[in-house]
């Protein structure tokens, strides 16, 4: 995918561009040019639908002079197949190339009542945080339903949780939610109660 940026005229009114043809724009999603905004695919960030909803609240918002601010890292990526996968945040690639130090946890949906009980069972989730501060850094999860359960990892991580904080949060039984909770638990004391 790239930027459809080349026929709106841009340049005609000085609109100013950066890399791949995308808008250059300030963090309230204003341009260089007075009373132009752009959000979406034609400005940076992943190019997802979510995405650009998020940045058309927080536009308009800023227009009207809240402060605003979107943290790219926290936007969650599905890819839509069977099973789905999802993630938000850092890959461990990413962790080790930025010489982070950290711990991760790993939960099989083999080992989940709900994923048996619908005879769905691949997949696992897998979350990734801070060795010191137990802060969670990324989520990355294959499942059927990923798409759906990577909202609560989105949640947590928005709002600094650490896999301990998870771990400790009553999740209903039989749910594929728990999932995420082993994988925290696994992450925090290197164990869970259901694998």
């Amino acid at each position: 995918r790239r930027p459809f940026t080349d026929s709106l005229g841009l340049d005609t009114v000085g609109v100013e561009m950066g890399e791949k043809g995308k808008v250059k724009v300030d963090g309230k999603f204003q341009t260089n040019v007075p009373g132009i905004y752009a959000i979406g695919d034609i400005i940076d960030g992943p190019m997802l639908a979510h995405k650009a909803e998020d940045e058309g609240v927080l536009c308009v918002e800023g227009m009207n002079g809240a402060h605003v601010h979107m943290d790219y890292n926290l936007v969650p990526s599905v890819i839509y197949t069977h099973p789905e996968v999802a993630w938000v945040g850092k890959t461990e690639d990413q962790l080790k190339e930025e010489g982070v130090e950290y711990k991760k946890g790993n939960f099989p949906f083999m080992a989940n009542s709900r994923a048996k009980t619908n005879a769905d069972t691949d997949g696992f989730v897998k979350v990734l945080t801070d060795a010191k501060t137990d802060k969670m850094l990324g989520v990355h999860m294959i499942n059927s339903q990923a798409g759906e359960l990577i909202a609560e990892a989105c949640l947590a991580m928005e709002y600094g949780a650490s896999s301990e904080d998870i771990a400790r949060v009553c999740h209903a039984h039989p749910t594929l939610s728990e999932a995420f909770k082993g994988a925290c638990q696994q992450t925090s004391t290197g164990k869970s109660i259901n694998f």
